[in-house]
């Protein structure tokens, strides 16, 4: 930990050199370790297929136990993802993606070391569970930690790791299938558990989120983080200390509306949000990724690309597939979720049909076309419809994100199976005409997204009820502006409209009603104020007034909110220190000695500074 002035005067305490939009970006990218292995996981049993060793070692299996092998994995994901939810309410983020990376390792070892098409199976089943843990929570944790305005940029470079591990895996098969040899396909399937094992090591370093920290009341933990994330590890910085606001007042505020956290709760009070999550992973699916992701290789033979070319050919296809992932980093928080989806069930749904057509005539243009369809589509849903279901979690309030992630992700895991496990079948018997099936998918997924989804470019997590109305209580988030950051600075604590259950009062009245809800906090007599004149010049208002106050509980104190201040911090990083301290000097004379010379240094950066706290004092009486 270093102590020590910063540009504002003011004080840093920071854990490690990383702060501000360095940390940011380097947690944004190991994190994107957890979806690069399920993109790893894609992409290695797609080309595995047309290995001749692995076919010849597990005596050519059928069309349905190829399906079965493949698509178990995302039973595994499935019924990981909801306990994946459980997992992240109670044990934070941070913890639950080290557990994901410990399992996938496991699965991993098991799939490498499979003597028969069952005993690989089940290593996938085990893989699909440490997926199922990472891609519920991963997303989670990236949009908790990612400021308004680039919290789009974030979650589609997240998507992009997952490509990435997807052409990785690609290129890995191509270059051991010259192995004459069962290693040509036992050794990628060993790479992908070196990866996890990195995701692992990582899990150690990176920083638990913010919101995660307020809700469960680590006051000064989530401070710091905040400050490292947002003010360069100041933590008098006004924009640091405005954020902790707006994040405790959202928390205390749901605490206040009945604090409930289950399924049922969730799918009563936020079906239009959790609706919105379900709706994107599901047609992310049905339209027909996975049927070129899991099965490239083999629609390439199908089309005349045999054999080492077929997975030259995929490999080509991954390498523009990451590439179409870009545009969307830069498009995302400036055009807008809804258009990029839109426009891509467009343009993914022509090439389905032409892939569909072409191979019905089977003339000698239909190599040549597949492939450049196939690429085609990969380019559309890259920009479109493979990141931006990932990020569609912000809709969720922060009590039940972590669920409601969960069950957008089971969603995705469930139509991720039927597609798994109907392909090779639908490809066997109807040939050509699958591609029309996801084809039909695109044009109902273009109707759903125009409209059911609204816009959430630019909101903070905590003003998505300005979009979608469905607080209950007199307590709800209206967006003072346009929601991005820069507004969020400048109004520290976010304005609390009177609505009724789901509706809007004339803006005269909420004009009228609008309080913060620190001040309510601070002053519960505020709760109700001075309706007379209002009412006499809107009586139309008089009814609705009494069934929209709720009273206040009289013997709940006040509450303050406002960030743990500079003493409090300090008081505490000291205390950390000291039980470093005692553990070196029980283990490592020597490294007690440095932690001495340690101590003294941070001690001593402090004096001089004006209003300056003594540590040993601190320590005694914090």
């Amino acid at each position: 930990m270093e102590i020590h002035r910063n540009r504002h005067h003011n004080i840093q305490m920071k854990e490690s050199v990383l702060v501000g939009r360095s940390l940011l970006n380097f947690t944004s990218i190991f994190v994107s370790l957890g979806v690069f292995l399920f993109g790893f996981e894609q992409g290695l049993m797609s080309s595995l297929l047309t290995n001749k060793y692995f076919k010849a070692y597990y005596k050519e299996p059928s069309p349905a136990a190829v399906g079965t092998m493949i698509a178990i994995l995302e039973i595994g994901a499935l019924i990981s993802s909801f306990e994946a939810g459980k997992f992240g309410d109670k044990l934070g983020r941070r913890l639950t993606i080290r557990y994901g990376s410990l399992i996938f390792v496991i699965g991993g070892i098991i799939q490498t070391t499979s003597v028969n098409i069952f005993n690989l199976g089940f290593g996938r089943l085990i893989s699909g569970i440490a997926i199922g843990f990472l891609t519920t929570i991963i997303p989670c944790y990236q949009s908790e930690i990612s400021p308004p305005d680039d919290r789009g940029f974030y979650a589609c470079l997240e998507f992009s790791g997952n490509i990435v591990g997807y052409s990785f895996s690609i290129w890995v098969d191509y270059g051991f299938s010259y192995i004459e040899n069962n290693l040509s396909w036992r050794m990628p399937l060993f790479i992908q558990s070196l990866v996890g094992f990195l995701l692992y090591l990582g899990s150690f370093i990176i920083v638990e989120t913010p919101r995660w920290l307020l809700d469960h009341n680590h006051d000064i933990e989530g401070m710091v983080v905040i400050s490292d994330l947002y003010a360069d590890g100041d933590v008098e910085d006004e924009v640091a200390i405005n954020e902790f606001r707006n994040i405790k007042e959202n928390v205390l505020i749901a605490r206040v509306e009945g604090g409930e956290r289950s399924y049922r709760y969730m799918l009563h009070r936020y079906s239009k949000r959790v609706s919105v999550g379900c709706f994107s992973q599901m047609f992310a699916q049905l339209n027909g990724i996975n049927i070129v992701s899991y099965y490239a290789p083999m629609i390439f033979e199908s089309a005349g690309w045999i054999g080492r070319q077929a997975i030259l050919m995929t490999g080509i296809n991954s390498i523009v597939y990451v590439l179409s992932t870009i545009p969307p980093w830069y498009l995302v928080d400036s055009w807008g979720r809804k258009p990029l989806l839109l426009s891509g069930a467009v343009v993914m749904g022509i090439p389905l049909i032409i892939i569909a057509y072409s191979l019905f005539l089977n003339n000698k243009y239909t190599a040549n076309i597949v492939v450049a369809c196939v690429i085609i589509f990969n380019a559309a849903f890259g920009a479109s419809w493979g990141p931006i279901p990932w990020m569609m979690n912000e809709v969720l309030p922060n009590s039940v994100r972590s669920k409601g992630a969960a069950l957008s992700t089971a969603t995705n895991w469930l139509f991720n199976f039927l597609v798994g496990e109907m392909t090779p079948i639908l490809l066997d018997a109807i040939a050509w005409k699958t591609y029309l099936i996801p084809a039909a998918s695109c044009a109902l997924s273009f109707l759903v997204v125009y409209t059911l989804f609204p816009e959430t470019k630019g909101l903070t997590l905590e003003d998505m009820g300005s979009v979608f109305d469905d607080k209950t209580s007199i307590f709800s988030f209206r967006s003072s502006g346009t929601g991005s950051r820069s507004n969020s600075r400048s109004n520290s604590i976010s304005s609390v409209t009177a609505n009724g259950y789901g509706s809007t009062v004339e803006a005269s009245g909420a004009n009228a009603f609008r309080q913060s809800a620190a001040s309510i906090a601070r002053n519960p007599s505020m709760q109700k104020p001075d309706y007379d004149s209002l009412v006499a010049s809107n009586p139309s208002l008089s009814t609705s007034m009494n069934e929209m106050i709720a009273p206040v509980d009289s013997s709940v104190p006040p509450q303050e909110i406002e960030p743990p201040s500079f003493e409090v911090i300090y008081a505490h990083k000291l205390r950390e220190l000291e039980r470093q301290n005692i553990v070196k000097k029980a283990f490592h004379p020597i490294a007690a000695l440095f932690s001495g010379n340690s101590s003294r240094s941070r001690q001593t950066s402090r004096q001089g500074t004006p209003g300056a706290p003594d540590s040993e004092a601190l320590l005694q009486n914090p």
